[in-house]
């Protein structure tokens, strides 16, 4: 029994010395053990959620209800853009829209002509509308392949059309969600897991970063290089997406102005998604923050990263559609 004291005390005395040590050498090299630990610490925002749903969602293909509702040999493809705004409004998106589908564009409505210009030059037609009526019926979004929410803002729903998109998806449809579409439906919780689990916070200065391409062989971003110029406000979000792919991310490194946005968030440090893609709830969900400037459509070589930046969400809305294979390898 003493000797098991003595073997005790001895071993308390030498993790004494050793903590006694361990000071003595951060004093004599200017560091301390607390400060040592924070630097090891991953940079960035961090427990920023994973909130449970209450549905099938992740990059398994078995969380999709292949159910009949689409048939492309027959009716071809079809997107619907809806671009409704409650609350601020994007630039890029032009004067509000009238009524009813396929309102008369304005030169200034940048988002809707670009995108009915890239169905048409890809094989998919496109109708646009502000009209929240368009999307009060499953049976109307039926006739689309996928439907793009585009810088959408706030409220844009009500409930007709929050049960029917629900119902959509849950019938295989295809969702994109593109920069504002994170600013929209901020107290729906099926919403919010249909953005792949995240949601808007704040967002950087709009400044030039590098995209990393982080899955060059997805359906989706399999033709862009392995880094590329883009400028944007970059999206901070809580919570931040999970169960996803991500397939493309900024590189904090190269915005000159910071990542820290006007609400204090610091940024995800080393791994910042702005593109994603999920099964969800029985259909597909493709989406981006980018998309701020209506720049990023020139096709003149003036606005840098515009080229990949418009492949990048040709290849969201080909795969959420079902044109090209979905969330996984070409």
């Amino acid at each position: 029994m003493a000797i098991s004291r003595s073997r005790t005390t001895l071993t308390a005395v030498a993790a004494g010395v050793a903590v006694v040590l361990t000071i003595l050498a951060a004093l004599l090299t200017g560091s301390h053990p607390a400060t040592a630990q924070r630097e090891d610490r991953p940079s960035g925002a961090q427990e920023l959620g994973d909130p449970d749903y209450g549905v099938c969602r992740g990059t398994n293909p078995r969380c999709y209800h292949d159910w009949g509702n689409f048939d492309p040999a027959t009716d071809g493809y079809r997107v619907l853009l809806y671009t409704r705004t409650a609350g601020p409004r994007h630039a890029n998106l032009g004067p509000a829209l009238g009524s009813g589908l396929n309102p008369v564009l304005a030169d200034t409505n940048v988002v809707q002509k670009s995108v009915v210009e890239m169905g048409r030059a890809n094989g998919f037609a496109v109708d646009w509308t502000e009209d929240v009526t368009q999307l009060a019926t499953p049976s109307r979004l039926f006739r689309y392949n996928a439907v793009i929410f585009f810088s959408t803002s706030r409220d844009t729903l009500d409930d007709a059309a929050q049960t029917s998109l629900r119902q959509y998806v849950r019938g295989g449809g295809g969702f994109v969600g593109i920069h504002n579409a994170f600013g929209t439906e901020y107290n729906w919780p099926w919403y919010e897991g249909l953005l792949g689990g995240a949601n808007f916070y704040d967002h950087s200065a709009n400044q030039p970063g590098t995209v990393v391409t982080e899955h060059r062989h997805d359906t989706s971003t399999k033709d862009l290089p392995a880094r590329w110029e883009f400028t944007d406000e970059w999206y901070n979000l809580v919570p931040a997406p999970s169960k996803v792919r991500i397939l493309a991310t900024v590189d904090e490194s190269t915005l000159p102005r910071g990542v820290t946005g006007s609400q204090g968030h610091p940024g995800h440090g080393r791994s910042h998604p702005v593109a994603w893609c999920q099964y969800y709830d029985g259909g597909r969900a493709w989406l981006t923050t980018l998309g701020h400037d209506a720049k990023s459509f020139s096709t003149d070589g003036s606005f840098a990263g515009a080229k990949e930046f418009q492949g990048l969400i040709l290849g969201g809305i080909e795969s959420a559609m079902g044109k090209k294979p979905f969330c996984r390898a070409a």
